[in-house]
């Protein structure tokens, strides 16, 4: 059965569902992924949470959904874009089809779709609210988004702990991915995850080494008061911020962010450490950068730059110990080159050795 994807700019794009045809009208901002796999990951990333996205790669889905890679418990996205999409699954370990897993959850699949004119047009105009829908309509349309607080239907209702490892990081969640958490577990951490809510005077109770400020949907801005006890956090312990997590710790210390017109959504983005004057590819999901020329008088130091814009990618301080990168060094999915970034936070953790201090 036919269905459109109808942009706030007017333009229509007609396709065929994959999956049940919808019975409302599905809303959200639509962005596209550049990634040639990986889409398992990105369905279950919170971070995508009330977004429709574009598969730029024209075949999607041919190795299926396995038991192993998601990054949540469940798909997050609005609605899924593509060109065309296999009904079969082609791998050892697939348990389901893309289009019996998006069935499975209620998501909507529009395929045929002519992607690349799709993606042309957000990349001209930037990303804007749309529509999925079984009817189309003529000329320029306004689609409202409800503005809110994603952060608040993605992050954890209570406290979870994973690993039993000899330093303890305590994970405030925005919408963090699993991958992060077994990065750290696997390092040789305590995660205790928490709500994005949760005070400074309850996570000091906690007694971690260190702090990790997860990555998580939407507008830093849309939670600015989280920011003092980011602030609280940054001075008293080692902290990683990632994502998001790496905004709100620049937002915190004085800085500005902005919206990107068309964001970093991929696995093949360049990154240049200052530090070691190493290039290589990062995984990004983001439409949010922090402003480069608000960074005087903060403290913050640029220590990573993206290739293809130049935007900041990642920040030190000059005597607290923060680091922050806005790729993800976890990678899934995506290159995993920078996953020394988790090795660098483990030895600034060992380096404090527990001690929590009280920075001017």
């Amino acid at each position: 059965m036919k269905g459109y994807l109808q942009l706030n700019s007017g333009d229509c794009f007609q396709g065929q569902w994959l999956t049940s045809t919808p019975p409302n009208d599905i809303k959200g901002e639509i962005v596209f992924f550049t990634g040639m796999t990986g889409y398992q990951e990105v369905l279950t990333d919170p971070s995508y949470k009330g977004q429709i996205i574009v598969f730029t790669y024209p075949l999607i889905g041919n190795y299926g959904i396995n038991e192993m890679n998601f990054e949540s418990k469940k798909p997050h996205v609005a609605g899924v874009i593509v060109y065309e999409a296999k009904q079969m699954a082609y791998h050892y370990e697939a348990k389901y089809t893309l289009v019996d897993y998006l069935e499975k959850w209620g998501i909507p699949m529009l395929g045929s779709v002519d992607t690349r004119a799709v993606v042309k047009k957000i990349r001209s105009e930037g990303t804007m609210p749309a529509v999925l829908s079984n009817t189309t309509v003529t000329g320029e349309q306004s689609f409202e988004l409800l503005e809110d607080k994603k952060v608040s239907k993605v992050t954890v209702s209570k406290p979870e702990s994973y690993g039993s490892g000899d330093h303890h990081i305590v994970l405030l969640d925005y919408g963090t991915k699993k991958s992060i958490i077994s990065s750290l577990v696997k390092r040789g951490c305590k995660v205790t995850v928490v709500p994005y809510q949760t005070s400074y005077e309850e996570i000091q109770m906690l007694k971690p080494d260190g702090i990790l400020l997860s990555n998580g949907p939407g507008d830093p801005k849309d939670i600015q008061p989280i920011l003092s006890t980011v602030k609280q956090l940054i001075k008293q312990y080692p902290t990683l911020g990632i994502c998001l997590g790496h905004q709100l710790a620049a937002l915190a210390l004085g800085a500005n962010t902005e919206k990107l017109a068309f964001g970093h959504r991929g696995a093949n983005h360049p990154i240049v450490d200052l530090k070691t004057r190493k290039v290589f590819m990062s995984s990004q999901n983001h439409s949010y950068v922090v402003d480069q020329n608000t960074l005087e008088d903060t403290g913050l130091i640029l220590r990573f730059s993206n290739l293809h814009d130049q935007s900041v990618e990642g920040l030190v301080h000059e005597f607290y110990p923060l680091q922050t990168v806005q790729f993800h060094p976890e990678a899934n999915p995506g290159p995993t080159e920078s996953e020394y970034i988790f090795d660098e936070f483990i030895e600034t953790v060992k380096a404090n050795n527990g001690r929590v201090f009280a920075y001017a």
